[in-house]
């Protein structure tokens, strides 16, 4: 499979929104955790890129990445890099994504690697992110030199039911 991963920028975020919202949809449809419950709806996915990152990309608290290949986008990852005044070093990892269809070809580890290069690009030494403990994301993470901080159980709720779900912190000196 081949593929490119690109910086999408405000310029450019209007022509990749369906898109964003369809791996979305598609993530949580195959109960990833992400911050969504089922029943959702693709509206709802575009909504949220609509709304939250679509601003927060403007502003560039938000770096957005997308993998994709000739013909649609495949994956997507953010570097949250607005932190609070005392946290300058660091940038969090958010919203790694593949579709389902698309999973096991790479597609994650370039969108990490992506979002790590322009880590350190902008001089920050650690990264953070959080994931569901025991799903498929973390020994990816851990593959990639990401460290177990701790685990909070009873964290989130499942997508498909009403189990709570525990997440796991994880980090990276860059």
């Amino acid at each position: 499979m081949s593929y490119t991963v690109e910086q999408i920028g405000a310029e450019r975020f209007a022509q990749v929104q369906e898109a964003l919202a369809e791996v979305l949809w598609a993530c949580v449809q195959d109960h990833a955790s992400v911050g969504f419950i089922l029943p959702f709806m693709r509206n709802e996915a575009l909504a949220f890129f609509t709304g939250t990152i679509a601003p927060a990309v403007a502003s560039g608290g938000r770096v957005l990445f997308v993998a994709r290949d000739s013909s649609r986008v495949l994956g997507t990852v953010q570097l949250v890099v607005d932190t609070p005044a005392n946290q300058p070093h660091r940038a969090e990892i958010s919203k790694l994504l593949v579709h389902p269809k698309a999973r096991r070809r790479g597609v994650a580890r370039a969108l990490m690697a992506a979002a790590e290069a322009e880590a350190r690009t902008r001089g920050k030494g650690l990264l953070t992110l959080d994931t569901r403990t025991g799903d498929s994301a973390e020994p990816l993470y851990a593959s990639l030199g990401f460290q177990v901080a701790g685990v909070i159980p009873g964290y989130c709720r499942a997508p498909e039911s009403e189990r709570l779900d525990g997440t796991t912190y994880m980090y990276k000196a860059l």
